[in-house]
């Protein structure tokens, strides 16, 4: 049984709010997603093969935006939210990339402010981030009874709004290794979590489709039960209950 749905006891780890991007190049032939390998001694996920992500920093939501995120997107962000954190989302998706990869998604221009320190290399560059081209597409919460919880948001970004070389992965941080573009009817082939299976699903239904979603799934682990629900902008929620007997 997966980790995403196996019963689990009460715990009291932090749900922590967490960026995913999924970078999709040669969408309209041969569809490939950017992954890296998480080493053997990581506390979350250790040797899975994953999407570039983290941990929002505090420090993200002062980063000035370029543009914002699409509107549809910024809405669905805030469903099922007791605060909003749209802003701090989007920048930390882009800031993950630009630490894990290298990769830049951005425009050319200088800071309105003084960069923070996890931002200076990015700033340096000559970049201001660019949030418009991230599509919210899947959230997922950590189930309890795992050493760190994260509400994760999952934002598909397409290849070509990426602001550097798509093959140079030089200025990426150790963190992840292995960093390839790999070939979505391949990728089931590689160790991969069970929530990275599901959002991949969801990403090769959309692989061609170049508008924002306006419905997001969304896999809600809680201390009894397991829902998968639809933010979908109309009503309530709703969707499949997995009970924890």
């Amino acid at each position: 049984m997966s980790d995403y749905t196996t019963p689990q006891k009460a715990d009291k780890t932090a749900v922590r709010n967490a960026a995913t991007v999924i970078v999709l190049r040669d969408r309209m032939a041969e569809p490939r997603v950017l992954m890296g390998q998480r080493g053997a001694r990581a506390a979350f996920m250790p040797n899975k093969f994953v999407f570039p992500g983290g941990a929002v920093d505090p420090a993200d939501a002062g980063v000035p935006l370029a543009r914002r995120m699409p509107q549809v997107c910024r809405d669905r962000l805030l469903e099922n939210c007791e605060d909003d954190c749209t802003h701090a989302l989007a920048t930390a998706a882009i800031r993950e990339l630009w630490e894990e990869t290298g990769l830049v998604l951005g425009q050319k221009g200088e800071w309105s402010v003084e960069p923070p320190a996890d931002w200076a290399d990015f700033a340096a560059a000559g970049y201001v981030p660019d949030a418009h081209p991230l599509q919210f597409v899947f959230r997922a919460i950590t189930p309890p009874g795992r050493p760190r919880r994260f509400d994760a948001r999952f934002f598909l970004v397409d290849a070509d709004e990426i602001a550097n070389d798509l093959d140079n992965f030089d200025g990426a941080q150790d963190e992840l290794s292995h960093l390839q573009w790999i070939p979505l009817d391949r990728v089931r082939g590689f160790d991969l979590p069970f929530i990275t299976e599901v959002v991949l699903a969801e990403v090769a239904a959309r692989a061609r489709d170049l508008s924002p979603p306006e419905n997001v799934p969304f896999f809600h682990n809680g201390t009894e039960e397991s829902l998968f629900l639809r933010l979908k902008g109309k009503g309530p929620l709703s969707g499949k209950v997995i009970r924890h007997d």
